[in-house]
């Protein structure tokens, strides 16, 4: 297995971004977001559109993608943490095989600055994430327009 990282100084072709934004999609359950938005954050990440930037990361073995995340730099710190990882999505063919941990653990060594997430509480993948680490500090609140 090896990880490959995606940023603004390695792109990403179209096809590449449409392959990222499907496997994402399908492998993201009940709590996924639309292709769009998935979109949105890998362009984000690679500077396509205007912003911070951040990272994609695909975790593969030959050319099968086993994992992928996106995280997105925010510019904040200390009252926003500096990253915000938005998406990772296992296949699901490659689920409780270590893959998850792998790309947690390099996503955590990589990214300089605190990281969070927004999950849905009813999530099951919630226990992973607290086991990674991560720890309830919020309860998001939105007004969707």
């Amino acid at each position: 297995m090896i990880i490959k990282t995606f940023d603004a100084y390695s792109r990403l072709s179209i096809i590449e971004i449409n392959r990222l934004t499907n496997f994402l999609y399908e492998h993201s359950g009940l709590f996924r977001d639309s292709k769009s938005a998935i979109r949105k954050a890998i362009l984000y990440a690679i500077k396509d559109i205007a912003g911070l930037g951040g990272y994609v990361f695909v975790i593969q073995k030959h050319h099968e993608i086993l994992g992928v995340s996106v995280v997105n730099k925010t510019g904040m710190n200390e009252y926003i943490p500096e990253n915000i990882l938005v998406y990772i999505a296992v296949n699901k063919k490659y689920r409780e095989k270590g893959v998850a941990k792998n790309l947690i653990e390099y996503i955590i060594k990589y990214c300089k600055g605190d990281i969070s997430l927004f999950i849905n509480k009813d999530n099951d993948v919630l226990k992973f994430f607290e086991a990674n680490g991560f720890k309830e500090r919020n309860i998001e609140m939105r007004l969707t327009r």
